[in-house]
């Protein structure tokens, strides 16, 4: 039964995706928050055809910790899960991601739609600067910035480097940083096909003050406080 639910699902992923995008497409005359608004509505329909065909729900604690202005959010990486979930609990946002995603057909045209911060990896330098000045603009753009510190996804349990990128952009520009914790590694992981159904919880943690702050201060923190917070969540 695991298996054919899990087959289902993506089953129905491939058939809604391209419909989706071809629509999603005819949003470029507007603007970029119109644009969101309408594409985002792709993972909130996932997310409850998820819990229908996979038995996976969520829940969020600390919901009231989110800013009502724009903030950067930090979140813990171990699943396709987060992609979508984040999209349904926090306001408008934009993600840094890596540029290769936008190439993608369908997802990756509707994902450029959506106004991401998409930087070439190994261009280093030349990434944290794109980062900084696209990070502002969005900022100023009424987006919430989302960045996945750990750069990738890592497997249920384990911890990945902690990258400075959210944290520079955070001390350059004085913006609230909001950690996020969950578990849902553990019931869709890294890259996985099967879906365990179950309930996967996300933690919101209060905003993180960043103004006249060092990166690696604000870093260490958001590191800290997500990291203890996933040993309190169900295992």
């Amino acid at each position: 039964m695991l298996a054919l639910r899990s087959l289902t699902f993506l089953l129905l992923q491939i058939l809604i995706t391209p419909v989706f995008a071809l629509l999603a497409l005819l949003t470029f005359p507007f603007s970029r928050l119109t644009r969101y608004r309408f594409i985002s509505q792709w993972a909130k329909l996932m997310l409850p055809l998820l819990r229908l065909v996979c038995g996976i729900r969520h829940e969020v604690r600390g919901f009231e910790n989110i800013p009502q202005e724009p903030c950067i959010v930090l979140c813990k990486h171990q699943s396709a899960w987060e992609t979508l979930a984040l999209q349904e609990i926090f306001p408008p946002q934009v993600w840094v991601l890596k540029r290769e995603l936008l190439w993608l057909p369908f997802f990756g045209w509707a994902l450029a739609l959506t106004s991401p911060i998409a930087i070439k990896r190994s261009d280093g330098k030349g990434a944290i600067k794109q980062l900084l000045k696209q990070g502002k603009e969005r900022l100023a753009q009424g987006f919430c910035v989302v960045i996945f510190p750990e750069g990738t996804r890592v497997p249920f349990g384990t911890r990945g480097k902690y990258k400075i990128g959210g944290a520079l952009l955070a001390a350059s520009s004085g913006v609230p940083v909001v950690p996020v914790a969950h578990n849902a590694g553990r019931l869709w992981g890294r890259n996985a096909f099967s879906k365990h159904p179950g309930l996967i919880t996300m933690s919101i943690g209060r905003p993180i003050a960043t103004r006249g702050r060092k990166a690696e201060e604000i870093n260490a923190e958001v590191e800290a406080w997500i990291e203890n917070e996933i040993q309190q969540l169900p295992h």
